[in-house]
């Protein structure tokens, strides 16, 4: 029966036409393989007669080295193959869950789970449908070759396809549901596991580990369960072709003995029928590998549900005229920001304050694009730079952390870390630019600059600092805001910030209150309000 996913699995396997080598590699193998039984016989009656044939050893060793080289190749092509679609199907789901915006309706976990294991176990759909189509095939010709040998051989083994097709079919139908709840349920153990983890130190300060360690192994009797199924229905198959394989071979090669006492075969066909047989039955003990097609299928099902989900329309219908405008219109997000209706001109330095809990980063975020609003309208025009409180700091060298998704040379990195004020930082560290990341120790200070860093070198027309300065003394944050100005003269900027200080020297000071945009003004001006001078000093308005 077709499932949500199979369209994705062989657009995936279309894309990389490789997969043709890999037949072509293994319709010789497996033509080696059908010829190697006869070649083996005929090798045999030879040293039974007391002769040397050199072209019979010929062509045994021939048969025995392409199947062998066959091989071998197909093991680097297969690999290849299913790597270059799991790249593939990777990218695809990684973008568009990075387009879905944040909050996802996919979990972190889960998300993280579907691009790596779903995507990996997808990737494979070309080797898994290759092999067992050349199983197939090589199941029939073997009959074909037991029929070209004795007509009577390929009818007694034909008496157990049967058998084996009602094993395969079995196989199939009590696995399938077992595969899906596996993924499924291993993505929501991912997703509560990387929750709790993202919240070690919260879980510990609460005094909740218990009860926290109860909610993330909550699904694993579903897993287990799952798990159960589907071993026990591979150890049913299992011992069930264990009894088929050795009584189909029992029985053909008794028909087949009778053929060496008539007079029909000889004893080198025995040894032949006895490899034709094994041929034959391949298929059956490519049952395991009908438990990796459904879960093939079941990851790619899993990809489906994100690629499906519908991007969120960004931008405006009609776009401010001037890069760096930014407008918002009736925008609310859930448990974070109520109804904002805000505009900010181009050019414009924007300070966004408030106490903890305000949305002062939520605002921050829908500005620059990084969560979609529930609701309302978010007008912006040009290109956005963002740096957070606590940077993630991406790349092997420290250059290459900076350069991190723009495409600029040393001479823009060093630039980039001269307007952050932490270029000084970085020749001193024993590679210079060239130092791996893991190997250098910074302080919280210099990892926000860091971070700063790779937000200037995308040259941005809207700079968004969530917190981006909180560790650097106020001189020295001073000093990064000028350096910032000269390197991007005339940009918008939006920074959420604690510090009066850095509020006076904005243009524009947004003030938040409980997710609602309780005024906006200088900082001049709303100081007179002691609800906003509360804000900075910790009092009551």
């Amino acid at each position: 029966m077709a499932q949500p996913g199979d369209a994705l699995l062989v657009e995936a396997a279309n894309h990389d036409r490789r997969w043709l080598l890999l037949v072509l590699n293994a319709a010789l193998a497996t033509t080696a393989s059908l010829l190697l039984p006869a070649a083996l016989a005929s090798t045999v009656d030879m040293a039974l007669a007391g002769r040397l044939d050199s072209s019979t050893v010929l062509w045994l060793v021939s048969m025995v080295s392409i199947e062998v080289v066959g091989d071998a190749i197909g093991v680097v092509l297969a690999a290849a193959i299913t790597a270059r679609a799991t790249a593939r199907l990777r990218h695809r789901v990684a973008a568009h869950l990075l387009g879905l915006g944040h909050p996802s309706p996919f979990a972190a976990g889960d998300a993280v789970s579907r691009v790596t294991g779903d995507s990996a176990i997808a990737g494979g759909i070309s080797v898994i449908v290759i092999s067992l189509t050349v199983t197939a095939l090589s199941s029939v010709g073997a009959v074909v070759a037991l029929a070209l040998m004795d007509w009577r051989l390929a009818a007694v083994f034909l008496l157990s396809v049967p058998l084996a097709m009602l094993l395969v079919r079995t196989h199939m139908r009590l696995t399938a549901d077992d595969v899906a709840t596996y993924q499924t349920v291993s993505g929501d153990l991912s997703a509560r596991l990387l929750d709790a983890v993202s919240g070690l130190r919260t879980i510990a300060a609460s005094g909740t580990a218990e009860q926290e360690s109860e909610r993330v192994l909550r699904p694993l009797p579903t897993l287990a369960a799952a798990g159960i199924g589907m071993w026990r229905t591979q150890a049913k198959m299992i011992w069930r072709a264990g009894l088929l394989l050795p009584a189909v071979e029992l029985a053909v090669l008794t028909a087949a003995g009778f053929g060496v006492v008539a007079g029909r075969l000889t004893v080198g066909d025995l040894l032949a029928t006895l490899g034709y047989v094994a041929l034959g039955m391949g298929i059956v003990g490519q049952l395991p590998m009908l438990t990796t097609l459904a879960r093939t299928r079941a990851s790619a099902t899993r990809l489906v549900e994100v690629l499906d989900t519908p991007l969120p329309s960004r931008g405006a219908t009609n776009p401010p005229a001037r890069p760096g405008d930014l407008e918002l219109h009736d925008v609310s997000l859930d448990g974070a920001l109520h109804g904002v209706h805000l505009r900010i001109p181009a050019g414009t330095f924007t300070a966004v304050v408030g106490r903890s809990g305000a949305g002062k980063s939520a605002l921050a975020s829908v500005i620059g694009g990084l969560s979609t609003p529930d609701s309302g309208e978010v007008r912006r025009d040009g290109t956005v730079g963002y740096a957070f409180e606590r940077p993630a700091l991406l790349g092997a060298t420290v250059g290459e952390a900076v350069r991190y998704g723009a495409d600029a040379g040393r001479r823009r990195v060093r630039a980039a870390c001269v307007a952050a004020q932490v270029h000084d930082v970085v020749v001193r560290l024993p590679d210079g630019y060239d130092t791996p990341v893991s190997d250098t120790p910074l302080s919280g200070g210099e990892a926000q600059r860091l971070g700063l860093a790779r937000a200037l070198i995308r040259d941005p027309d809207v700079l968004v600092l969530d917190d981006a300065t909180a560790s650097l003394d106020m001189v020295t944050e001073a000093t990064v805001d000028r350096a910032i100005e000269a390197a991007l003269p005339g940009r918008t900027k939006v920074v959420v910030t604690h510090r009066a200080a850095t509020a006076r020297r904005a243009d524009l000071v947004v003030w938040l209150v409980d997710g609602r945009v309780h005024a906006t003004g200088s900082h001049e001006a709303l100081w007179l309000d002691p609800g906003y001078r509360a804000v900075f000093t910790g009092g009551d308005a």
